[in-house]
């Protein structure tokens, strides 16, 4: 079993090491997260699975990231790298590590730390929006976007069918209509995102000829998902960054917390970086 609150006594993320972003195809990349790490001056490597490049060690690395692709977590005869790429993220998490998770991220997040992967009951994909749960409404990265009864939402980015069930110990952050777990953070920095935030214009004209017939992705509102996802992700390299209230450890009796842990904020902003020290390109969308 997992135990989330079980503490190590681990401090923020090591700046001096590089984090990792695993990349599953050619085409769904980080998008604003790699800026928001260049923001932070945070180094990261681009992992292209896709081309064979293999997973890094987790002692090497000060933070995960994990994008989206058209498998699932279940096609491991197709992908063999899907259940090493679960055993990284479980040890990372476990470490206390920054972890973040987007779509099939999420799902393969979710799946290492013991919940199921199921397909949904149909395909959610487009421009919409997620609802905040109550402890989604008072977590450190997603709770500053609720405004009251004005805002209750984050708009986003769907493109997905298949869903998760909760692990022990996580906290369910976010839901839409039609997939109640559409976001949960376990520990205090591993994160797990069903939906895209991290989509600006580049990147969506990346996905535009991946997306079924009919579906569009009218800049407009994009503009609305792009604004939000700069604020949120940003918040998540400024907890990746704060002093831990307690590492997670992969061993002992996950306690159910159905509330949200408060958060430690890193105030100014650093300098930007340069791009990637990278094994690949940050090219394209996620699913």
């Amino acid at each position: 079993m997992t135990d989330p609150d079980a503490s190590h006594g681990t401090n923020g993320a090591d700046p001096h090491r590089s984090w990792a972003i695993l990349q599953h195809v050619a085409h769904e990349g980080p998008g604003l997260i790699a800026d928001e790490l260049r923001r932070a001056d945070l180094p990261f490597d681009m992992v292209r699975l896709d081309r064979g490049d293999p997973l890094p060690d987790s002692t090497t690395i000060a933070g995960l990231v994990v994008m989206g692709g058209p498998m699932g977590v279940h096609d491991g005869a197709d992908h063999p790298w899907l259940p090493r790429e679960r055993d990284l993220m479980a040890t990372v998490a476990g470490d206390g590590k920054p972890v973040l998770g987007v779509c099939l991220g999420a799902q393969q997040l979710a799946m290492a730390l013991g919940a199921e992967v199921t397909t949904g009951p149909m395909p959610e994909i487009g421009l919409g929006r997620v609802e905040l749960t109550g402890p989604g409404r008072l977590d450190p990265v997603t709770g500053p976007e609720y405004g009251g009864l004005s805002t209750t939402t984050i708009p986003c980015v769907h493109w997905h069918q298949d869903t998760f069930s909760l692990p022990d110990g996580a906290v369910h952050l976010a839901a839409s209509r039609t997939f109640s777990h559409q976001a949960f953070r376990w520990g205090d920095r591993a994160y797990g995102l069903q939906f895209h935030v991290e989509a600006d214009g580049e990147l969506a004209s990346a996905w535009e000829p991946h997306l079924p017939a009919g579906i569009t992705l009218d800049r407009s509102r994009l503009a609305e998902v792009e604004s939000v996802g700069h604020r949120l992700l940003r918040r998540f390299v400024q907890r990746a960054l704060a002093p831990q209230h307690g590492a997670a450890a992969v061993t002992g009796t996950a306690a159910p917390d159905g509330t949200a842990v408060a958060g430690t904020a890193i105030t100014g902003t650093a300098a930007a970086a340069p791009g990637a020290r990278s094994s690949g390109q940050a090219d394209g969308a996620d699913r």
